[in-house]
């Protein structure tokens, strides 16, 4: 059987992928806050038949050698975090981080996730919670009664009180999270994301501080994906999936003429 039709096998199924990953960027290009991704593809290993470099004779050297490659895998996806645009959408609890940095809220069973998207409201119980409902970390409770809430660059949530404009009172300060290696988060669905081995511990500091972002109130961040570079990886999937194809109808064609050979 012809190794062709393994190879070529091969390269379909990696292209499968690619276009999976493309349309799940593009299913998400209006998701607040969404990172697309990069598929990452890798050789596989060669059947070497003749090594660089063997010797031919007392005094020459094979210069190229004689390998057949056995097609291709997919490595992973990786995480691109660029920044995505700031989007004017006059919330009044919205917040966008404009530089580095994740939300951290806390799941119902205690377990942190980090987040991009700034979409918060408050609860029954006057504490910051994601669309999901999950508490913002550190906790943050706006009493009954308060008006003119602002976000402040650094994170800092105030507001009036009873009416008293001449004082406004601090309500604690939004925190923001940061990665060593950000690709190495997994991602879990909801606009969250779960700390691993590979992203490595998160550093929790205040935005406007070296090596964290500012925040934007009143603001939102918009996906990363680009369409257009999402359709032109598209195009390149689908051309590059019909050449292997074509690849194994002619493996196929060449099986046949050996099979009437016989005949």
């Amino acid at each position: 059987m012809l190794k062709a039709l393994y190879t070529s096998a091969t390269g379909m199924k990696a292209q499968e992928t690619l276009i999976d990953n493309t349309a799940n960027n593009l299913a998400n290009v209006n998701t607040h806050g969404f990172r697309r991704s990069r598929v990452d593809f890798a050789d596989l290993v060669y059947n070497t038949i003749r090594q660089p470099g063997t010797a031919v004779s007392n005094t020459q050297v094979s210069p190229t050698g004689l390998q057949i490659g056995n097609g291709v895998r997919v490595v992973g996806t990786t995480k691109q975090f660029m920044q995505g645009t700031l989007e004017n959408s006059e919330g009044p609890l919205d917040v966008a981080i404009e530089g580095e940095g994740f939300f951290e809220v806390q799941l119902p069973g205690g377990e942190p996730r980090y987040t991009r998207s700034g979409a918060f409201r408050v609860d029954g119980e006057g504490r910051f919670v994601n669309a999901d409902g999950y508490l913002l970390t550190p906790q943050i409770t706006i009493p009954n009664g308060v008006t003119n809430l602002s976000i402040g660059v650094d994170g800092t949530v105030s507001g009036v009180q009873d009416g008293d404009r001449a004082n406004r009172v601090d309500f604690g300060q939004i925190q923001l999270a940061t990665f060593l290696n950000p690709a190495g988060l997994s991602s879990e669905g909801s606009n969250l994301f779960a700390q691993t081995v590979a992203s490595g511990d998160a550093v929790v500091g205040n935005a406007t501080e070296p090596g964290f972002g500012t925040l934007r109130h009143g603001f939102l961040e918009g996906s990363n994906v680009e369409v257009v570079t999402e359709l032109i990886s598209l195009i390149s999937a689908q051309r590059a999936y019909e050449v292997n194809s074509r690849a194994i109808r002619a493996g196929d064609e060449m099986l046949s003429t050996a099979t009437e050979v016989l005949r």
